[in-house]
């Protein structure tokens, strides 16, 4: 999803800002490399090298994208994360 969000600015750095503003929490870079490794790995995401840049030194940012088959299962995931919302929605919307 924060790959998806950050569309053409997905680095390293910002999908864990995007990671940590939605889930509260803040995952170590090992995770998110991890992740985002494994998701290329499955075919769901593509990276590529930007252009260097003067704050880090001169070193490139890995810039990641969403590839087809990773749209499609987004968009699987949040149509069945929906479905469960919609399956607790509470009448008058109150708790009783």
């Amino acid at each position: 999803m924060a790959v998806h969000k950050r569309r053409g600015n997905a680095y390293g750095v910002t999908i864990r800002e995007e990671v940590s503003a939605q889930s509260r929490r803040e995952p170590s870079f090992g995770a998110i490399y991890t992740t985002l490794q494994r998701l290329e790995d499955d075919g769901l995401l593509t990276s590529r090298e930007g252009d260097p840049t003067p704050e880090r030194g001169g070193r490139a940012k890995r810039l990641y994208e969403l590839t087809a088959p990773g749209l499609r299962a987004l968009q699987e995931a949040s149509a069945g994360l929906q479905s469960q919302l919609e399956g607790f929605a509470v009448a008058g919307g109150r708790a009783g």
